[in-house]
């Protein structure tokens, strides 16, 4: 796409909101780079360069835009071939600040691969190194907070990882030749006390009704709620010295804006990149409506109004909370599984004090539940979960803590669900839900679920399955698009 400058040209004169997050424009004349959908007045093409990500336009010596602010744009969409996956859970992970400082060894092991190799396919796909793109995520970052909150100084530092303040100050100078008080915002919006509210960016259209009434349908009490307007939750985070931090966020519409605003209580500062990645990824914030619907507007043939443009596949905050409730689910319904999972919160989750109605308990973790050992059948019997599924759980409990599935966009989603399968007591439908929430599987195909059964009766799951080959890459929002087709989604865990 880079290669054709024309092309290029004519989307950001344009200002198409397609290609937000796709691209950025480098202004020779001013030394600024923009988003494609900048409102300022536009320059010649020949004063033009076009760049693949904001760390790329930053690395040839330009500065970001302060009127459309690159740091707002839509992640990239998921990659296709194994090393752009690659590449893109490399990117992924230093977004969320998994590595030590500037060390890319504990990123690397985790993607099982050499740091040589992770820096060698990075640079093919994304044209820095990836020191050189963690560094930009940092400073976007910290002009983010710097812009929207009004968090002291030395605290930007350490929320956007830089460690210290001289080591912000020293950043901003070298790349955009001022102060981090430079980037001061004015009429700056807090959260409310002890919070702060930062914004971040999609490609229109977004039907975050849709994702809302999925996500409410779902919520479990105490730990989340949704309403028409916006979702909140409480959260457990670990930082990159396994240091356990609890807390709560809200996610909710940003008004005339293609943006959704995320609210985060000061507790999770510390780990304030990852609970914006999970948000992204939650809410599928890198999603590129246009392609998916390319591909599944064929589905209108089957019926008028089966494929709904804007309609985005629902991750998951917490994957091992969401994968706890799909087991929960087998067999019973949406409300029930939610009533057993807020029963095992009260009973073996964290209390903590959010300052918001109906929130009050944090999920157990992995561990907390592991810890509960081969008495699990009994405990969580008194509860109302049958002896299987609390085995099952515990099992599941126990993967996470060995860390021998990837729940986390994993290289290859298929082959983890083969290991969830070998959990008793979790078939294919359980897996594929797994693996199209938590690990962003754009390409899961619920054949045998009911409400995918309902939604295309009277074709058999076999003659679905193969109708649905022609939906990939994109057979999970197929199957949301056939659930909402119900009515909300209500037919699925």
């Amino acid at each position: 796409m880079l290669d054709d400058k024309n092309a290029l040209y004519a989307a950001f004169k344009a200002r198409d909101s397609r290609f937000d997050g796709r691209f950025f424009v480098g202004v020779s004349s001013t030394g600024i780079y923009c988003r494609p959908v900048c409102r300022a007045r536009r320059p010649r093409i020949d004063n033009c360069s076009f760049f693949g990500t904001a760390a790329e336009a930053e690395l040839a010596g330009y500065r970001p835009c302060l009127l459309c602010r690159p740091e707002l744009a839509p992640g990239r969409p998921r990659a296709g071939t194994p090393a752009e996956s690659l590449a893109h859970r490399a990117a992924r992970m230093l977004e969320e600040g998994r590595g030590q400082g500037d060390r890319l060894d504990g990123v690397a092991a985790r993607l099982g691969c050499s740091v040589r190799h992770m820096r060698r396919v990075f640079m093919e796909e994304y044209r820095v190194p990836p020191v050189r793109y963690l560094q930009t995520c940092r400073l976007l970052l910290a002009k983010s907070l710097l812009t929207d909150t009004g968090l002291p100084v030395i605290e930007v530092a350490m929320a956007a990882g830089f460690g210290s303040l001289r080591r912000l100050n020293a950043l901003f100078r070298e790349r955009y030749g001022l102060t981090p008080t430079d980037f001061r915002g004015r009429g700056r919006e807090g959260g409310g006390q002890g919070a702060i509210t930062l914004s971040l960016g999609y490609r229109p259209p977004y039907r975050l009704g849709a994702i809302l009434g999925f996500l409410g349908a779902r919520a479990i009490a105490g730990v989340e709620k949704a309403t028409d307007r916006e979702y909140s939750r409480t959260a457990r985070l670990v930082t990159a010295e396994g240091r356990e931090l609890r807390g709560w966020l809200k996610v909710g519409r940003v008004s005339g804006k293609d943006e959704l605003g995320v609210t985060v209580g000061e507790s999770l500062l510390p780990v304030l990149p990852q609970v914006l990645a999970r948000v992204r990824g939650q809410f599928d914030l890198g999603c590129d409506p246009d392609a998916v619907h390319e591909t599944l507007a064929q589905m209108n043939d089957i019926r008028p109004g089966l494929c709904v443009i804007g309609m985005r596949l629902p991750g998951c905050f917490d994957p091992f909370e969401m994968a706890v409730r799909a087991v929960l689910g087998q067999q019973v319904t949406v409300r029930a599984a939610g009533t057993l999972a807020a029963r095992i919160a009260e009973a073996f989750g964290s209390p903590l004090r959010t300052g918001l109605d109906g929130l009050g308990r944090v999920f157990p973790s992995p561990g907390d539940v592991a810890a509960i050992g081969d008495d699990i059948a009994g405990r969580f019997g008194e509860l109302g979960v049958t002896s299987a599924r609390s085995r099952t759980i515990l099992e599941l409990a126990r993967a996470f803590e060995r860390g021998g599935i990837d729940f986390d966009c994993p290289a290859d989603p298929e082959e983890e669900m083969k290991k969830l399968t070998a959990i008793r007591g979790i078939g294919d439908w359980t897996a594929g839900y797994i693996a199209m929430r938590a690990m962003g599987f754009t390409d899961a195909f619920l054949g045998t679920d009911h409400g995918v059964k309902k939604a295309l009766w009277p074709l058999t799951p076999g003659e679905s399955s193969r109708l649905a080959e022609a939906w990939r890459p994109w057979r999970g929002y197929a199957v949301v698009n056939l659930w909402n087709s119900l009515g909300g989604g209500q037919n699925a865990l």
